[in-house]
């Protein structure tokens, strides 16, 4: 069964729905058959790279506070990250454009590498401190992964995997999405923000029956009778 995550590598509240989604699957009897699928989405389309500038300082900039206001504020977030195991350092968090982060997610995805590049990236960004919007990052990242040097290497040289992107982006718009993150079960069931784990675990629940009614397993029953068996002589 299908669960679809809208998520932005610069969103605080993703990294923490990541957490909680995953306490919640592990709760699942049938989280073996789920199969998750990252979806690109961008919050700030238009925002320039500024290595040197940290997130605390944008923040200020953006909503017109102070840095006390501002830092008061990550301090917040930071406890809720806290609260699931997660280490935020905003002061380190380099303010940068995902797109090209969002790229790598794609390509990783075509290889079953998609949880491994987000969890890498979130972690990059919101603890390591690193600029999610430079090549040399980004290769290093998706190298680490176990994505081939030659394939990352091609990536950023080019806009591949552009259309992807994009067309994640449109899918959002038309499914409802208004803010990351933003779960989809089965295509039925929408769950928005970083709720807590019993919220994502009963939509599991809820949407499994559906989902097993349309798609029986096949029965395997047991036989002596004689069979072939491919690459042996029959």
């Amino acid at each position: 069964m299908n669960v679809e995550i809208w998520s932005d590598i610069m969103c605080p509240f993703c990294y923490i729905g990541k957490r909680k989604f995953e306490a919640a699957l592990n709760q699942f009897e049938h989280k073996d058959q789920i199969n998750i699928i990252w979806k690109s989405f961008q919050l700030n389309p238009d925002m320039k790279s500024e290595p040197g500038k940290s997130t605390v300082q944008h923040l200020a900039e953006v909503k017109g506070w102070s840095l006390a206001e501002s830092k008061q504020m990550s301090d917040r977030v930071k406890a809720m990250a806290s609260e699931v195991g997660l280490t935020y350092d905003f002061d380190k968090a380099v303010v940068a454009n995902s797109w090209d982060a969002h790229r790598l997610i794609q390509l990783a995805k075509q290889h079953g590498l998609g949880d491994a590049a987000e969890e890498h990236l979130f972690r990059a960004y919101f603890t390591e401190g690193h600029d999610i919007s430079d090549y040399e990052t980004l290769f290093e990242i998706g190298t680490e992964i176990g994505l081939e040097a030659a394939d990352v290497k091609q990536l950023l040289q080019s806009h591949q995997f552009a259309d992807a992107v994009q067309q994640d982006i449109y899918e959002a718009r038309q499914v409802g999405v208004r803010g990351v993150p933003f779960f989809v079960v089965n295509r039925k069931f929408a769950i928005s923000g970083a709720q807590q784990p019993e919220t994502f675990l009963g939509a599991l629940q809820t949407a499994w029956p559906e989902w097993e009614k349309a798609n029986p397993a096949v029965a395997h029953l047991t036989a002596d009778g004689p069979v072939c068996v491919p690459g042996e002589v029959c």
